[in-house]
Formats: C-alpha cells, sequence, structure tokens
C-alpha cells in the first residue's frame, strides 16, 4: 500500500495495488473517489481535501501502526 501526497492540491491518494486493466472510478462524494476493477477488487482511493478528512481542526501527522510487532510512527504530512 502506498499513500501519495500532491502538497498543492490538497489530494491524497492510496493505492493499493498498480492497475493492469481499466478501472471505473465511483464518485462516493465531493471529496471521495474509489477506483474499482471490473472483479470489484479496489485500486485506490482518491481524497480530496486530505488534510481536512484525515485531521478535521486538529493538527498532527499520520500515525502508522504495525499490528503484528506493535510498532507505531507518527509522520508529518508537508505543508
Amino acid at each position: 500500500m502506498e499513500l501519495e501526497y500532491d502538497i498543492r492540491f490538497n489530494i491524497g491518494y492510496i493505492k493499493f495495488k498498480e492497475k493492469v486493466e481499466q478501472v471505473t472510478s465511483l464518485k462516493i462524494s465531493e471529496d471521495l473517489v474509489i477506483d474499482m476493477a471490473a472483479d470489484g477488487s479496489i485500486y485506490g482511493i482518491e481524497l480530496l481535501n486530505l488534510k481536512d478528512q484525515l485531521f478535521g481542526n486538529r493538527s498532527g501527522g499520520l500515525l502508522l501502526y504495525n499490528e503484528n510487532s506493535g510498532n507505531k510512527k507518527e509522520v508529518e504530512l508537508p505543508t
């Protein structure tokens, strides 16, 4: 899984796998689009206004948590 962030437009894309075929983009809301293959598998999720969706009114970073090891790491998004 990969999180791409475009600081200029405040857009994030969570990529689960590379697109190897045509995808259908399902607009869930004004700020959320899901890319799906014909078999229903999800390729990625586009988040418009990423910082507002992830953090709301609070500041902070993205918390990465590994359930297997219990390790946690906070990553600041660029401003």
